[in-house]
């Protein structure tokens, strides 16, 4: 039985992006590592290790995956054996956490995407290759939370793909500091994507890199699919406005979703929380 991934939309089937790789390079400004906060708790080795024992538990001796909707897409954290186009129901994406260093700044602080309740989403179910499963989930851990935090946001959901059912691992969904708090409008979001830059790059590039990365797979998500168009939109008017206007991208406010979490990599860094009380038994 083969399971849909995503509806194609007639308006994106075949469709050229509008926020380009030239438009991208327009955000990127050089912007030092921010010192890291002493107060903030992280994982030691000893953590990532037990974390390690717990997830694996919830596995047993089945295979290992992880669900990638985002950075993990383009940027895998391990050599992967095999890929599958999938679809995670009842979650959404959702650009809803602050970033204040990595593809922020405390500044203009950014955006990273999260899943939440509702709706569907598609992406990719990633296997990893390797026998040592220990040492595999290690480097997962390491590469997408930093403490407590992020391993609050950690869940198994159900997936469907062509091939069949399965469980993957999925990072921050549904994060618990963001669990009350609405859903940015489109438009908010992409005033801050399209100014927003740290260290490691820009909220533009991030945005550019996962639609890029859905398209080569074949997948469609209509709303990354606006928000490319808006976030190109937005990078026009802040850089090529008429002459006499101000010009450079000013700070856009963030009052609504602070927060004192830290981020590592292109992920929300910090949490806490066993996977087995927070499994999904009903995601799909």
């Amino acid at each position: 039985m083969n399971y849909p991934i995503h509806p194609h939309h007639e308006l994106t089937r075949g469709a050229s992006m509008s926020l380009t790789a030239d438009l991208v390079a327009l955000c990127h400004r050089d912007i030092p590592e921010p010192p890291r906060d002493p107060d903030a708790v992280r994982f030691t080795d000893a953590d990532y290790d037990c974390a390690a024992t717990e997830v694996l538990s919830e596995f047993a001796d089945g295979p290992i995956w992880v669900f990638a909707y985002g950075s993990l897409l383009w940027k895998p954290a391990v050599d992967i054996a095999e890929q599958r186009r999938c679809i995670a129901h009842g979650w959404h994406r959702s650009f809803c956490l602050e970033m204040r260093s990595w593809r922020g700044s405390p500044e203009q602080p950014g955006l990273m995407m999260a899943l939440r309740r509702g709706g569907s989403c598609a992406g990719i179910a990633q296997r990893p290759l390797g026998q040592d499963r220990h040492s595999l989930m290690v480097r997962l851990l390491r590469r997408e939370i930093g403490g407590p935090k992020g391993y609050a946001a950690l869940r198994l959901i159900e997936l469907l793909s062509d091939e069949g059912p399965l469980r993957a691992l999925c990072f921050y969904a549904n994060p618990p500091e963001v669990t009350d708090k609405p859903e940015l409008p489109a438009e908010r979001i992409a005033s801050i994507l399209a100014r927003a830059c740290g260290h490691v790059g820009s909220g533009a590039e991030y945005l550019f890199k996962t639609v890029a990365a859905l398209q080569a797979a074949n997948i469609q998500d209509p709303h990354l699919w606006h928000l490319q168009d808006l976030v190109a939109k937005e990078i026009r008017m802040i850089h090529f406005r008429p002459v006499g206007l101000q010009y450079g991208p000013a700070p856009v406010s963030f009052r609504s979703f602070e927060s004192d979490t830290r981020h590592q990599g292109d992920r929300n860094e910090t949490g806490a929380g066993p996977v087995t009380k927070r499994r999904d038994r009903n995601a799909a």
